[in-house]
C-alpha cells in the first residue's frame, strides 16, 4: 500500500507540474498498480458467518470479529448496552481472567482493541501473522462466554458515566455530531448516541448485558477478518474450530432496523463560556450501496478540510478555504460524506470564532450552491486525485485494511477491489457532481447542530432559504 501512496501523490504532482499528458502516463502506472492488489475473498459459511481477508506480505497481521451491534440496534431502554458490553469484554471469559487473558495477550507482543459505533461493533487484535490462530480463538472466547462479572460490571459503569463527562466538556466534535444525529433523525433509531443516556449506564445490570449479547451476537450477524500474511482456507478453518457455538438462529424475532427518517431541524446549546462555536450543518446523504455515494464523496472533496495551522492557505485550490484564509472565517473546518446502510449525511462542520458564525456561513452555502450550479471539469479532476490519494492513506497496513473489510462486508455483503473503486472515481464528472448535488443539496432542508457562542449563527428558516439561488 506504501507504494500506491506514493503513485498517488507523484500523479497529483506530477500533473500540476507538467499537464495531462504526464498525468495520464501516471494515473496508468497507478492503475496497474492498483490491478495487482490481491483481492479481498469472502466466503460464507453453514452458519452464516462471513469469513473475509486479504493477504498482504508483513510480518504483522490484524484479525478482528465484525458485529451487526451497535447504537441503531437500540432501543430507549437498553441505548449503551453495546458500548458498554465493548468496556467489560476483555475483563475475563468463563476460561480465562482478566489476569491470565492479559498475560496471554502481552506475552505475544499482541494488542487488543474494541470499538462500538452507530452501525457495528468489532473486536480486534494485532499481532505477529503467526499469531493469528491464537488470536481468532481469544477473540471467539470473548464474544462466545464473557464473564461478565457484577464487580466488572459496576467498574465498567464508572470509567462510562466518567468518559461521557469528560466528553461533554471537552469533545466538542463529538458531542455536536451527537447532536446532528439526534435533531437530523429525530424519533428513530439512528438519532442513538453511542454511548447511551446517562440514566441508562447507571441502571444496565450484567443480566442486562448477557441479554444484548444473546441477542445480537448471532453468526449471520457477524465477519470475521484478517489482514496480513493470511490465507482464506486457513482463516475458514479457524472459524469453523473457534466459532462452531455461535448460534444461527434467534429466539423470536432478530433484531432488524427500524425504518429511518431525516427531519429538517435544528439543535442549539448556547454556552458562552466557550471560547468558539462549534457548528455542523448537513443534509440527508445516501447509504452505502447507493450508486451516487461516490459522486457525493467527490463533492466534499471539492469543499475539502483546512484549518488554520496549514501553510499557504491562500493558494489552496478550495474557494472555501481560501476565503477562509484570507477573511479569517473560522479555525478549522472540515466537510463530511457519512454513509450507512440506508443513509447518510452530507455536510461540513466548522469551528470559528462567535462573531464570524454568520460570514463563515454564508460562504459554506455559497460553495454548495455553486456545486449545485457551475462547478468545473478541472476542480472535480482535482477532487478525484484528492480523494484517491485520501481513501489509499487510509488503507495503509494491515489494520487500517482489516477494518475496512470487516466493515465494507457487513454493510455489503462484499468488498469493492480497490482497482474498481479507481475505476468508479474516475468515471465522475463535473456533470455528475452538479447532478448528485442538486438531488441532495438544492433546496432541501438542513439539519443543524450548534454548541457554545452561538447567538450571530443565523435563524433556521434564514438557513433553510438559503439552500437555493433565485436566478435571473
Amino acid at each position: 500500500m506504501a507504494s500506491l501512496l506514493k503513485l498517488s501523490t507523484a500523479l497529483q504532482r506530477q500533473t500540476l507540474l507538467t499537464g495531462s499528458r504526464a498525468g495520464s502516463s501516471y494515473a496508468a502506472a497507478f492503475r496497474s498498480a492498483l490491478s495487482n492488489e490481491p483481492a479481498t475473498e469472502v466466503t460464507t459459511l453453514d452458519s452464516g458467518l462471513r469469513v473475509a481477508s486479504e493477504s498482504v506480505p508483513s510480518q504483522v497481521a490484524t484479525v478482528g470479529l465484525f458485529i451487526d451491534a451497535g447504537a441503531r440496534y437500540e432501543d430507549k431502554n437498553n441505548n449503551g448496552a453495546a458500548n458498554f458490553f465493548e468496556h467489560v469484554a476483555f475483563k475475563g471469559t468463563t476460561k480465562r481472567s482478566q489476569s491470565a487473558l492479559e498475560q496471554e495477550v502481552e506475552n505475544m507482543g499482541a494488542q487488543l482493541d474494541a470499538h462500538t459505533g452507530r452501525d457495528h461493533t468489532s473486536f480486534t487484535a494485532r499481532c505477529l501473522s503467526k499469531d493469528v490462530p491464537k488470536l481468532v480463538e481469544i477473540l471467539a472466547d470473548v464474544v462466545q462466554n464473557p464473564k461478565l462479572d457484577d464487580a466488572d460490571v459496576k467498574r465498567a459503569r464508572e470509567l462510562i458515566l466518567g468518559e461521557i463527562e469528560q466528553v461533554e466538556s471537552c469533545g466538542m466534535r463529538e458531542v455536536v455530531f451527537d447532536h446532528l444525529h439526534s435533531t437530523a433523525f429525530q424519533g428513530t433509531s439512528l438519532s442513538n448516541t453511542v454511548w447511551g443516556p446517562s440514566s441508562n449506564i447507571r441502571s444496565i445490570k450484567a443480566g442486562d448485558l448477557k441479554g444484548y449479547v444473546d441477542t445480537h451476537f448471532k453468526a449471520p450477524r457477524m465477519v470475521l477478518a484478517a489482514a496480513g500474511d493470511v490465507r482464506q482456507t486457513d482463516l475458514e478453518k479457524l472459524a469453523e474450530k473457534y466459532l462452531c457455538k455461535v448460534e444461527s438462529t434467534f429466539d423470536g424475532k432478530s433484531p432488524q432496523l427500524s425504518a429511518v427518517r431525516f427531519t429538517g431541524s435544528e439543535m442549539r446549546v448556547r454556552d458562552d463560556s466557550l471560547p468558539l462555536a462549534h457548528v455542523a450543518v448537513a443534509v440527508e446523504g445516501c447509504g452505502a450501496s447507493s450508486s451516487d455515494v461516490l459522486a457525493l464523496s467527490v463533492a466534499s472533496a471539492l469543499i475539502g478540510t483546512w484549518d488554520r495551522t496549514f501553510g499557504g492557505g491562500v493558494n489552496n485550490a478550495s474557494k472555501l478555504a481560501v476565503a477562509s484564509a484570507h477573511d479569517k472565517l473560522c479555525h478549522n473546518y472540515e466537510s463530511f460524506n457519512l454513509n450507512y446502510r440506508d443513509t447518510g449525511l452530507w455536510g461540513i462542520y466548522f469551528q470559528c470564532d462567535p462573531l464570524q458564525c454568520e460570514d463563515m456561513l454564508f460562504n459554506v452555502q455559497n460553495e454548495w450552491m455553486r456545486l449545485c450550479t457551475m462547478v468545473t471539469e478541472g476542480e472535480v479532476e482535482r477532487a478525484k486525485r484528492q480523494l484517491k490519494t485520501r481513501l489509499l492513506a487510509q488503507l495503509e497496513g494491515p489494520q487500517a485494511i482489516c477494518e475496512d473489510i470487516g466493515r465494507q462486508v457487513l454493510l455489503l455483503g462484499r468488498r469493492e477491489a480497490l482497482h474498481d473503486l479507481e475505476r468508479r472515481i474516475d468515471n465522475v464528472t463535473a456533470a455528475n457532481v452538479r447532478d448528485v448535488s442538486m438531488k441532495y443539496i438544492f433546496d432541501r432542508c438542513p439539519a443543524v447542530a450548534a454548541v457554545g457562542p452561538v447567538e450571530n449563527l443565523p435563524d433556521y428558516m434564514r438557513i433553510r432559504s438559503s439552500m437555493s439561488w433565485t436566478r435571473l
